[in-house]
């Protein structure tokens, strides 16, 4: 019989040079982590996957536990903690619990910075407490039908009438959708001038509430099924002016500044699903019996391990440096895009081959090995594909 791996790992795989980004007070969060997966989430968690959406509450219970939203300042009653590297420890152990919580992903780490850096005094004194509480949760509505990675060519218009923007368009692939209070939206406020696609496109921080916002379908992904994955419709959605996000035409220029991190965040999470596709493929090896001897014992299966251990660990060191490069602000939108090319690049060949070591029973969805494969194929799309990661880093090499 075939033990199914599904509890939280203990799993470090042994490597050339000891990781150090993460101090004695990382690995006490860390552990505050894993036991909040192990009692709030993974008790609920296939209910969730059935519905395709977490239960909002989680969040809430997440952000109250002190595991995410640490940016927020004091003064608005955040931790004022700067380090991003809490949220890596807490994105690493729920992929390590084999739990996807990609919309809270999405709201701490994609859409809180375009506050921190562009929300004025009243804005911030009016929406950071409820976050901290728990409250608000956030998304970002950027992708359109037909645009795709061309953000530049988005036809979302908002037009100024009066106290507000009458909003109207559409958005698909909003992750967090369903749940989310308030969506940061990017729009076109003025005409799209050729000499000047970047202009003209503006961010609001629009309230779900408001009439003639629609949430259209969920749309069902090859994986993963707990992300509330939508499509967002807005008819005449009247947006009040003081919800406009920095200034009028100056969005492209935002959505620029936070992809860094949003990148690598991506790269964090491929490779803690690296490091779980291959403790999961190790510990089945190990029990897995073919012609009498494990199948750990054949040389094969030794050697592709082995493969799969050296490109982590070599994962690991570019993304260290990253994670003290982004805390330091250090972090280029050319090295970030190396982070996302290489990281996803490197969890799509890991988890193939630890799913290959399962054979068979790989293909089986109560295994955990497949829902990190299904998982891992998306990574090199969202958050820019890694086609466009190309062209940033060509651009940067000066070609």
């Amino acid at each position: 019989m075939i033990k199914l791996i599904n509890t939280i790992p203990l799993f470090q795989p042994e490597v050339v040079v000891r990781r150090t980004v993460f101090t004695e007070d990382h690995e006490a969060f860390r552990a505050s982590a894993r036991a909040f997966f192990a009692k709030e989430v993974q008790p609920h968690y296939a209910e969730w996957t059935e519905d395709g959406r977490v239960d909002r509450t989680v969040y809430t219970k997440a952000i109250q536990a002190g595991l995410c939203c640490l940016s927020i300042p004091e003064e608005y009653g955040g931790a004022g903690e700067p380090s991003f590297k809490y949220s890596a420890v807490f994105i690493e152990e729920s992929i390590f619990a084999d739990c996807n919580l990609g919309a809270l992903r999405v709201h701490a780490e994609l859409c809180l910075p375009y506050l921190h850096a562009y929300a004025n005094e009243e804005q911030k004194r009016r929406w950071f407490p409820a976050i901290a509480r728990g409250e608000i949760i956030l998304a970002i509505a950027m992708t359109e039908p037909g645009t795709g990675s061309d953000l530049a060519g988005m036809a979302t218009s908002a037009r100024r009438d009066g106290d507000a923007y009458v909003l109207n368009g559409a958005k698909t692939f909003i992750s967090g959708g369903a749940n989310a209070d308030r969506i940061l939206v990017v729009a076109r406020t003025s005409p799209l001038d050729a000499t000047d696609r970047r202009g003209g496109l503006s961010m609001f921080v629009v309230d779900t509430t408001a009439p003639g916002f629609t949430v259209g379908r969920q749309l069902k992904k090859l994986g993963l099924h707990t992300q509330d994955t939508v499509e967002l419709s807005f008819t005449d959605v009247r947006v009040p002016v003081e919800d406009l996000l920095g200034e009028e035409g100056a969005a492209f220029g935002y959505l620029s500044h936070n992809l860094p991190q949003e990148r690598l965040t991506i790269g964090v999470s491929s490779l803690a699903a690296a490091k779980r596709a291959l403790e999961l493929a190790t510990e089945y090896a190990k029990d897995r019996k073919v012609f009498g001897q494990s199948v750990a014992s054949f040389q094969n299966t030794k050697f592709v391990l082995a493969e799969c251990a050296t490109e982590i660990t070599a994962g690991e060191a570019l993304l260290d440096k990253a994670l003290e490069a982004h805390d330091a602000g250090d972090l280029t939108a050319s090295d970030a895009a190396r982070i996302k090319l290489f990281m996803t690049e490197m969890q799509g060949r890991v988890v193939d081959k630890c799913l290959q070591v399962h054979g068979g029973y790989g293909y089986i969805v109560e295994y955990p090995i497949a829902g990190l494969y299904a998982d891992a194929r998306v990574s090199r799309i969202y958050g820019g594909t890694n086609e466009v990661m190309k062209t940033i880093i060509a651009k940067s090499i000066g070609l």
